[in-house]
């Protein structure tokens, strides 16, 4: 099974769960043995790439801002491309800028996705039920791309990739264990840094340094 194999199984669970007229969002950046991998919870259709239009990258934060600023304060963006990011409209970004960017993001050795793929018109919660969905989707793709660290955001995709409860303010820089296939891989919890979560993102930048200096350390 490839990346590409995954793609069919979210667009079935884009019809099922997502926005009728909205496609699917999959991932990004550097899908062989990354440093991190970054997962947050579901695509919104602030994601211009979820257009049915829209025939380049479907990949996570594509035409927006807020969560750039992150990567690049941790130093996994350069410094041109985030200037770009912030100084054109999210309607602006083209296909090929798209393209620029995750450029940059595999250079930078990490990789983004999302648990559960359904894009939604907005930032509607959605319950642990549909995630669940596409744990073992998610496991797959952790198995395929074998991620040095994971990075899970906030507590409900931490909880469920996990399976346990995980408050992230209980367990900051905190290593768990998640077994598959019977290999281990390193994750950490960290707090979503955007939406309503932004206030947070200082602390997201402290783990998340945190997190690649322990790696650069190994």
């Amino acid at each position: 099974m490839t990346l590409d194999d995954l793609r069919k199984k979210y667009d079935k669970l884009q019809l099922k769960y997502g926005a009728k007229e909205l496609d699917s969002i999959y991932n990004g950046g550097c899908s062989k043995n990354p440093d991190i991998c970054f997962v947050f919870m579901n695509p919104t259709g602030r994601n211009i790439a979820s257009s049915k239009t829209w025939k380049g990258l479907k990949a996570p934060w594509i035409g927006t801002k807020n969560i750039w600023d992150l990567f690049y304060e941790v130093n996994l963006l350069d410094k041109d491309i985030y200037k770009k990011i912030k100084t054109i409209k999210g309607s602006d970004w083209t296909e090929e800028f798209a393209i620029d960017v995750y450029d940059d993001v595999e250079k930078h050795k990490f990789f983004i996705t999302n648990l559960g793929k359904c894009t939604q018109i907005d930032a509607r919660p959605l319950p642990d039920s549909v995630y669940k969905e596409y744990l073992h989707l998610l496991e797959k793709e952790i198995e395929l791309i074998n991620p040095k660290v994971i990075v899970l955001f906030g507590n409900q995709v931490s909880s469920i990739v996990l399976n346990e409860k995980i408050s992230v303010s209980q367990c900051r820089k905190q290593k768990f264990i998640k077994v598959i296939n019977d290999k281990e891989y390193d994750c950490y919890s960290v707090f979503y840094p955007v939406g309503n979560g932004r206030f947070n993102i200082g602390k997201s930048i402290e783990d998340i340094k945190y997190i690649i200096n322990s790696l650069n350390k190994n």
